[in-house]
């Protein structure tokens, strides 16, 4: 049942390393988000972790040593993998089983496993994050009314939403060959650009590059073609969630998009956060999507399911940080651009699946299914530079002085995430970072 609670995100659990308790911590024991990773100038192969406060617990670690209480022999061996894929294959109750396993070994008052934290507990300073998944097919959701609203009344003031918007998940097929990890620098992309409308098109590195704050969900089992996932299956074939950054070059966008949709303007590079957190640590923040009022259509019965209705929101906050070149060289912190609600969506993530499916595309393990950018009405909700400056007509100005439109060459985003509600421990997404290189 969606949003079902157990032992696991009990508040008052407290583990053995200290800094997972700290009350700001992304990554306390309710949390225990997975990840792969390897150890910095180590001939290690890359294995599967969680998190825990500031360090990472090395399942295949545990599994040698026998810790894994509760875990099949043959779920301990994946711990060894590159990639989540093949945990994720094995559908939700794996990933409960290693969740359950995992708070036992790291819970406060486990003697045993805390005498062995130097050889399964290691600093996440001395490891390197690598792509937790490998995605075969990534797609890309339009699930903010707000932000479809804000974006349809720059280009049709008269009619900004569209019909079809209430009644279809809006969506395109992404590129999933350029998915990078947080941290990796980006490229400012050359397109095709037309500013001039009676002009011919230029070729050149964009002048709109933007940012998109958005959550991605990844697939668990898959379907088979031609078999469509029903709305009341769709949470078992979701599995966990990252935080996702669409990045986009707007002018490339604009000339390109018509009439078939975005190509190049998106195609250059999307960052994905390094952990992907379960959707059963994330049960605690399970709601009601909001009520669509009076006028508005009610989802095609193929999208609408009473458990959906019920909780098939996540109430998380997300934010958007940004750091200049120059905010650096004077040794200012990054600034929050905007916070928004997720819970907010039109659409929800089995909503986004079933509607995916249903015309029987077949979804593959690990494949990932992104929000789109997440707006909400007000103006410091506006997940994108686009909505924030509206179209560059309305430069913010950073604490450094510096205007911005879009984003300048050595500008770094960061993008954070969170849960957090009374009765229930805050958990975190931690941290999408990529800073703007130069095009080549």
């Amino acid at each position: 049942m969606i949003g079902e609670t157990d032992g696991t995100h009990d508040p008052s659990l407290q583990s053995w390393v200290a800094t997972a308790n700290a009350e700001e911590a992304d990554f306390p024991i309710q949390n225990l988000p997975f990840g792969v990773f390897r150890r910095r100038d180590a001939r290690e192969s890359a294995r599967i972790g969680v998190a825990i406060g500031d360090r990472v617990l090395d399942l295949g670690a545990c599994a040698k040593a026998g810790l894994l209480e509760g875990v099949p022999a043959s779920l301990g061996r994946f711990m060894g993998d590159d990639s989540l894929n093949r945990l994720m294959g094995e559908g939700r109750e794996a990933a409960r089983m290693l969740r359950r396993a995992a708070t036992a070994i790291l819970q406060m008052g486990n003697v045993s496993a805390q005498r062995r934290a130097d050889a399964i507990a290691i600093a996440l300073t001395d490891v390197e994050l690598l792509l937790p998944v490998h995605v075969g097919d990534y797609s890309d959701f339009y699930a903010s009314v707000d932000h479809a609203t804000n974006v349809g009344s720059m280009f049709r003031p008269d009619n900004p939403l569209l019909p079809n918007y209430r009644y279809v998940p809006i969506g395109y097929h992404g590129r999933a060959s350029s998915l990078v990890m947080s941290g990796t620098a980006v490229k400012r992309p050359r397109g095709q650009t037309r500013d001039d409308a009676q002009a011919p098109p230029t070729f050149g590195p964009t002048r709109r590059l933007d940012y998109e704050l958005e959550v991605g969900a990844y697939v668990a089992p898959g379907n088979a073609l031609g078999a469509p996932i029903p709305i009341g299956e769709a949470e078992q074939h979701l599995w966990g969630v990252s935080l996702v950054n669409d990045w986009s070059a707007r002018d490339i966008q604009t000339w390109e998009y018509q009439p078939l949709g975005p190509f190049l303007a998106k195609s250059f590079a999307t960052t994905v956060s390094p952990w992907v957190v379960t959707l059963d640590a994330l049960a605690p923040f399970r709601t009601a999507p909001p009520v669509r009022g009076n006028g508005e259509p009610q989802p095609l019965p193929y999208l609408a399911n009473e458990d959906d209705r019920a909780s098939g929101a996540i109430d998380l906050t997300l934010e958007v940080w940004l750091q200049s070149v120059q905010m650096r060289r004077e040794g200012r912190a990054a600034v929050r651009l905007s916070s928004a609600s997720f819970r907010q969506m039109y659409w929800t993530f089995a909503q986004m699946l079933a509607h995916h499916s249903s015309n029987g595309c077949n979804m593959r393990t690990g494949d990932l299914i992104a929000s789109g950018t997440v707006s909400n009405a007000a103006k410091d909700s506006r997940g994108c530079l686009l909505e924030l400056t509206w179209r560059g007509e309305e430069p913010i100005t950073l604490p450094s002085g510096e205007k911005r439109t879009f984003l300048a060459d050595g500008d770094e985003v960061v993008m954070r995430g969170y849960g957090q509600r009374d009765g229930a421990r805050r958990i975190g997404l931690g941290e999408c970072r990529g800073t703007v290189a130069p095009a080549p």
